[in-house]
Formats: C-alpha cells, sequence, structure tokens
C-alpha cells in the first residue's frame, strides 16, 4: 500500500523575512534582499555582494546555551522547524516519538565554525580549538538537533546533494511516509555560508554575479544580461504527514507531495549538462511517480539561478519534458529576490510552490527586463499575476549533476 502525502505546515527563515508570510509578501512585490556585506572585508574579492537574513536572534527558538553551541545553518533549521510546527498544530511530544522522521539536509554545513577555528588553530593553537567544533559543523548537525530539541526517535536522514539538498530531503521524507516507514516527518534544507572563503571561492569559480554597484538587480534568471548569482543563506521546513495521520488529528491540509524525481548528469562538477538531459529526467521521474502528464502540468519553480549556463539547460529541460505544453505553463525563480540558499533552495521553492496553489497568485521573477532568445518561456516578468495553479514542479539542480524535482498537487479527495 502506497500513503499519500500531505503537507500540513511550514516554516521558513530566509533573506527576505522570518516567516513565511513575510518572505511571500516581498516576493509579490519583487523586492530583493541582496546587499553589499559588510559583516567582513571584501576588498579585493570579485564580488562584494550577497543576500543576508537580518534581524533572526536564535534565542527566540532555542536555548541561549544551546544556540551557542550550534552552528548558524543548525540554528535556522531549528527555527523554521518551530514555525512549520506551529503551523501545523503538531507537537511531536504528544506523539509516539519513534513514528516520527526528520530529514535535514545542508549543502555545506557549518562554514562559518571551520573558518573561525581554522585561524583559532592557526593563531593560538590545538588547546584553544571549541571541543564542540566537530558535532556542531557536520551536516547532520542540524537534523540531530532538531531530534533533540522536540525528542524524536524515528529514523534521521541529512541528504547532502549540493543544491539539490532541500528537494532530496522532501522527496525522501515523502517516500518513508509512502512506504508506512514513519506516520509524520520533518523535512527540508538549510544553509549559512556567507563567508570569506565561500565568496572568495564561488567568485572564482565564476559562479556569482560582479554587479557590485547594483546589488538589489544583480541576480537576474533568464534575463539576457544575466552575469552569475548571489549566494544567499536561509532554511525551509516542511511538516510532512500520512493521510491516515494527518486526518486522524484533524490537520489542516495545505498540499500533497504526489511525486519525486532525483538524476545524475555524469557531466561536469560544476556546469550543467547543456542539452538539460539530466533535469529533464528528474522531472519526467517525478510525474512518472505522480502519474502526472504534460498537461496536468500547471506551473514549475525553476532553480533560476541566474547563471548563463542554468538557465538555458533548464529551459531546454522543460521543453523536452513538457513538449507542447511548455508554452502554456508558467515557469518562475525566487532567487533574484533571496539569492542562491544552496541546500535550502529547494526546500524554500517548495514552500513558494505551495503558497502559489493557496493563494492563487504567481510572484514573478524579479530582474527580468530583457528576455534571453534561448529562454524562451514564460516567466511570469514584472508583476505578479492571479493564476489557478493545481500542480506545480519544484526543481532544484546542484553541483556535480545531481539534479532533483517534486511534483506537489492542491489537495483534493479521490
Amino acid at each position: 500500500m502506497r500513503h499519500r502525502v500531505f503537507i500540513t505546515g511550514m516554516g521558513m527563515i530566509s533573506p527576505l523575512g522570518l516567516s513565511v508570510e513575510e518572505a511571500w509578501k516581498r516576493l509579490l512585490a519583487a523586492e530583493s534582499a541582496v546587499r553589499l556585506i559588510d559583516e567582513f572585508p571584501t576588498d579585493g574579492f570579485p564580488t562584494r555582494i550577497a543576500a543576508t537574513i537580518t534581524g533572526f536572534d536564535p534565542a527566540d527558538y532555542m536555548d541561549v546555551r544551546d544556540a551557542r553551541r550550534c552552528s548558524r545553518f543548525t540554528q535556522l533549521a531549528v527555527a523554521a522547524t518551530a514555525q512549520a510546527l506551529a503551523d501545523a498544530g503538531f507537537d511531536p511530544r504528544a506523539e509516539d516519538t519513534a513514528r516520527i522522521g526528520i530529514q535535514m539536509g545542508s549543502a555545506v554545513g557549518g562554514l562559518h565554525v571551520i573558518e573561525e577555528q581554522a585561524y583559532t588553530l592557526r593563531d593560538s593553537g590545538a588547546r584553544r580549538i571549541n571541543p564542540t567544533l566537530v558535532p556542531s559543523v557536520i551536516v547532520s548537525a542540524a537534523a540531530c538537533q532538531v531530534a533533540l530539541h522536540w525528542g524524536i526517535k524515528g529514523p534521521t536522514g541529512a541528504p547532502a546533494a549540493a543544491c539539490a539538498t532541500g528537494v532530496a530531503a522532501i522527496g525522501d521524507a515523502a517516500r518513508w511516509l509512502q512506504q508506512g516507514l514513519v506516520d509524520a516527518a520533518l523535512a527540508g534544507g538549510t544553509e549559512s555560508t556567507i563567508t570569506p572563503l565561500a565568496l572568495a571561492s564561488f567568485g572564482r569559480l565564476g559562479a556569482l554575479s560582479t554587479r557590485n554597484d547594483d546589488p538589489e538587480h544583480a541576480c537576474r534568471p533568464f534575463d539576457a544580461a544575466r552575469d552569475g548569482t548571489v549566494v544567499g543563506e536561509g532554511a525551509a521546513v516542511l511538516v510532512l504527514e500520512t493521510e491516515e495521520h494527518a486526518r486522524r488529528r484533524g490537520a489542516r491540509i495545505l498540499a500533497e507531495v504526489v511525486g519525486y524525481g532525483f538524476t545524475e548528469d555524469a557531466f561536469h562538477m560544476t556546469a550543467p549538462d547543456p542539452t538539460g538531459d539530466g533535469a529533464a529526467r528528474a522531472m519526467a521521474a517525478a510525474m512518472a511517480d505522480g502519474g502526472l502528464r504534460p498537461e496536468d502540468i500547471d506551473h514549475i519553480v525553476a532553480h533560476g539561478t541566474g547563471t548563463p549556463l542554468n538557465d538555458v539547460a533548464e529551459t531546454r529541460a522543460i521543453h523536452r519534458v513538457l513538449g507542447e505544453r511548455a508554452r502554456k505553463v508558467t515557469v518562475n525563480s525566487n532567487k533574484s529576490g533571496m539569492g542562491h540558499t544552496l541546500g535550502a533552495a529547494g526546500a524554500i521553492s517548495a514552500v513558494v510552490a505551495v503558497k502559489t496553489m493557496l493563494e492563487g497568485l504567481l510572484t514573478p521573477t524579479a530582474n527580468l527586463e530583457t528576455p534571453d532568445p534561448e529562454c524562451d518561456l514564460d516567466y511570469v516578468p514584472g508583476q505578479p499575476r492571479l493564476a489557478r495553479v493545481d500542480t506545480v514542479l519544484v526543481n532544484a539542480f546542484g553541483f556535480g549533476g545531481q539534479n532533483g524535482c517534486l511534483a506537489l498537487r492542491r489537495w483534493r479527495e479521490l
């Protein structure tokens, strides 16, 4: 028996706001959180801009002592989880905690702490290293801290699939639920890598926009003048439940996870397959998993990084999978507003997809002013748009050629 998987709660901390609602409003207004970095010196860096979270205090969500022992990516995950549980009206401690799972991924983990401690080792020696360094920086730290915080004792996963991590976490959790391994799960992605080393590395790689004199318009998905993405930070978490569990507790159902696909390009470590083959196969797999045809797809929340290679490859993938339907499907990207949040990006896009269905509104792809002839779909430029959206694909593609896609559907009785 394959169980239906419902989304019953959502939480998000992002550069555009400290809640789902705040970020949603700013996405609709096509606002951007990209700004000049002032947390550390950036003289000599090719890129000196990023989308950072402001006003976040981990003490609002966890004990101060625990917060000090956690890397920022874990703090963000705990906060987004708290919001998602509150949104779902779900207290794990009142349930059989062995029947609740966690899939909380990150592409990089605690890079802030690693960099700080490397300087400490160099300048002050081994005896000054923080004894909690390793458990605070490993990628599984966020998932395990969420488990500790709420006493969750079911299976715990921490996928690391580069920028496809958030989609992988939700998809893997959904499969646990479909198979009946758990009754509920917390799933999402979290990332905070705005550090000197990361900024310099991504900049040297040529992946980042160098529009340092115009930060708000730097990230331009699908625009002819795009010159790279912008690093962001954030976390997004979904509460997933089997149909039986959700109905038993009278949960409010937001949407349904109906399909998941994950593939590998095997092409290049940093560049996508220009034909879009791997991305297309991930989308096709998600559709097949959900029993969906091209005519069933209404909208796609794209990976849409604003890099010259990704946007064209993703457009080709959409054409390949949907055929003639591609011309009738709307596509948008949220990265022009909140930057590329790496391991959190797919989870953030999943939240945006659910809000799109619930609100009947498409958020615009900000900064799309001059369409690239090779990017020839409807990317919702300029203004938000009213639309009835029943089925959405959520794309997330990562370094190493990892491609993830979720198929989400408006909840309905079958």
